[in-house]
């Protein structure tokens, strides 16, 4: 396992996320099956666990994961400040991925 990874945007990023209050109305609520809370908590928790030891393998399949699921609900929000959180958690999870992406790609 790598050391923790410090970034100045992600940083920034995750303090902006820890401030947001969860989009009101939005509780309960899925798109295509995806829970929004579920997604919003384990993106939040791969981000601070990046942050703070860098992630595993595992961690990284499961942020892959977050990252289409991601891809599919920002289309179909359709709030404004929803879509806004949600595009905010997917700026942090493609950092962290590309971290983990060979450069030749």
């Amino acid at each position: 396992m790598s050391g923790p990874h410090h970034d100045e945007r992600l940083s920034r990023l995750w303090e902006e996320h820890m401030r947001a209050p969860f989009p009101a109305g939005f509780r309960g609520v899925d798109f295509d099956g995806i829970d929004l809370i579920l997604l919003d908590a384990d993106v939040a928790g791969l981000v601070q666990w990046e942050l703070e030891d860098g992630l595993d393998d595992d961690g990284v399949a499961v942020l892959w994961t977050c990252i289409t699921r991601l891809d599919t609900i920002l289309p179909l929000i359709g709030e404004d400040y929803c879509t806004a959180y949600y595009a905010r958690l997917r700026l942090m999870a493609g950092d962290v991925a590309a971290r983990y992406t060979p450069s030749a790609i």
